[in-house]
Formats: C-alpha cells, sequence, structure tokens
C-alpha cells in the first residue's frame, strides 16, 4: 500500500509526460508541412510557360512561308528580338521553379543539393518595357537569386519554410506578374500569327475558282482547318498557363497571410485545394 502511494504520482506524471511527448511527435505541425510540400512542388512543375516562351521565339519559323517578301523584312527584325530576349523570359520562369524547389525541401525530411540550378539562373536579368518587363521585376528577380544563393549555399542552416516565406513573398509576386505579362504577350503574338497565317487563306482560297485549281483548292482547305485546329488548341493552353501563374500566385499569398496557422485544418485544406488545383493545370497541360 505504501508503495502504490509512493509510486502513483511518479507514473501520473511518467505518463503526461509520455503522452504530451507522443502528441508533439504526432502534431499537426508535420501535416501542414507536407501540404507546403505538395503546393510548392506542384508549383515547381506546373509547366506551360516554358513551353509558350518556347513557341514565341519561334513564331518565325512558322509564320515564315505565308508572310508577303515585304512584310517577312518586318518579321525577321522581329524573330531577332524574340530570340534576343528569350533566355532572360525563361530566366524568371527558373527561379520562380526554383524558388519552389528550395520551398519543397524546407518542408520535407529530404535534403537536396540545388545548387546547381542556383548557377544556372545566369548573371542576371535585362529590363524589356515592350516586353512588359520593368525594373522592378528585374529588382525582384535579383532578390530572388540571392535569397536562394544564402538559402542554399548555407545548406539551409537556421532556415525555415516561415523565414523562407516571409522574405520571398514580395519578390516571387513581382516574378509570377512578370510570367503572367509575359504569357499574356505570347497570346497576343500567336493570335497575330493566327491571323496571319489563316488571312492567306481566307483571301485566297474564294478567289481559285478554275476547275485546274480544284485539287489546290482541296489541299488548301485540308491544310487550313489543320492549323485553325492547332491554333485553337494552343489558345486554351495559353489561358491554362495564366490560370496556373494566378494559383501559384494566389497560393503563395495565402501561405504568407498563414505563416502562424500553418497546423490549422483551414489552412491545411486551402494548401491542399491549390495542389490540386496545379496538378488538375498541369495534366491539362500534358494533353
Amino acid at each position: 500500500m505504501e508503495l502504490r502511494r509512493f509510486f502513483t504520482p511518479f507514473i501520473f506524471a511518467l505518463s503526461l509526460s509520455l503522452g504530451l511527448a507522443l502528441a508533439g511527435c504526432a502534431s499537426p505541425e508535420t501535416v501542414s508541412l507536407s501540404e507546403v510540400r505538395q503546393f510548392a512542388d506542384a508549383s515547381a512543375k506546373l509547366g506551360g510557360y516554358g513551353e509558350l516562351s518556347k513557341r514565341y521565339r519561334d513564331t518565325y519559323a512558322r509564320e515564315q512561308p505565308y508572310l508577303s517578301p515585304a512584310v517577312d523584312k518586318i518579321a525577321k527584325e522581329n524573330d531577332a528580338r524574340r530570340k534576343a530576349v528569350y533566355a532572360d523570359f525563361v530566366s524568371i520562369q527558373k527561379a520562380v521553379v526554383l524558388y519552389m524547389q528550395t520551398l519543397g525541401v524546407l518542408a520535407g525530411a529530404t535534403r537536396y543539393d540545388l545548387s546547381a540550378q542556383v548557377d544556372d539562373l545566369g548573371a542576371g536579368l535585362q529590363a524589356n518595357v515592350d516586353a512588359g518587363v520593368e525594373q522592378r521585376h528585374v529588382a525582384a528577380y535579383t532578390s530572388v537569386t540571392r535569397l536562394l544563393t544564402r538559402v542554399i549555399a548555407s545548406n539551409y542552416q537556421n532556415r525555415s519554410v516561415e523565414t523562407m516565406v516571409r522574405d520571398g513573398d514580395a519578390d516571387i509576386q513581382v516574378l509570377l506578374e512578370a510570367m503572367i505579362v509575359l504569357t499574356r504577350m505570347y497570346a497576343k503574338t500567336n493570335e497575330n500569327e493566327k491571323k496571319t497565317v489563316l488571312g492567306v487563306f481566307d483571301v485566297e482560297i474564294p478567289f481559285s475558282t478554275r476547275n485546274s485549281d480544284r485539287m489546290l483548292v482541296t489541299l488548301a482547305k485540308v491544310h487550313y482547318l489543320n492549323k485553325a485546329t492547332e491554333y485553337k488548341l494552343i489558345d486554351k493552353r495559353y489561358d491554362l498557363a495564366l490560370d496556373g501563374l494566378k494559383k501559384v500566385a494566389a497560393g503563395h499569398q495565402k501561405l504568407r497571410e498563414n505563416l502562424n496557422r500553418l497546423s490549422s485544418e483551414d489552412v491545411r485544406r486551402m494548401l491542399a485545394g491549390y495542389g490540386r488545383d496545379l496538378l488538375s493545370i498541369r495534366e491539362a497541360l500534358s494533353d
């Protein structure tokens, strides 16, 4: 009886300590970081922008067969300008993707060496007023690359998801805005290309009325339908890419706003929703 009275408080204290320890191990914070990681991974793998950047760069190669000699000269000049800025436009994407990859690593248990990707970002970004890349976009790019260099070079010591998001949100939002602006410009360029290419058929086919032109007209109509279908499909890709970039921006903003509530059920559910939406957009872009 005396032994029971002696050990009962000790056993109770030990049970309470173990219970608290186990509760700490099963803390919802781990789950919340899982959703952060899923959102970051889905953002990094979204796709669309890189493909559409290449399509923008290669516009002249597609439209050249349909151009008159007078228009071709101007088109060549535009082609040179597109190729000159292509690397910069892709660098913006590389910075955003690497940021999201780093955020995913910080939110997970695995560690990867991402220093090679930092080196691949290049020397810097140049402003391009005609394309909508302003000096503030350049400043944001520089700030993000410095943040990534600092975090990755330090082997993630003394860093956290909260610190990464807090330090990077403003600049990431600016870079995502730049990607949205550029994607809209890509879509506008594609619309002009579509009008140029399909316009040739709209003008020429009605005037080809001779019997000797019958086979040629038939082939032209088939080609017209194929090109029209191609442009219809690519238009959807611009819409999907824009939707995806907006989702990434909105999701990261919500993450920044809720840094102190990462373990709450509603925040976890919200981040999971953004992750699912981005995966759905990625799958649609893969079709």
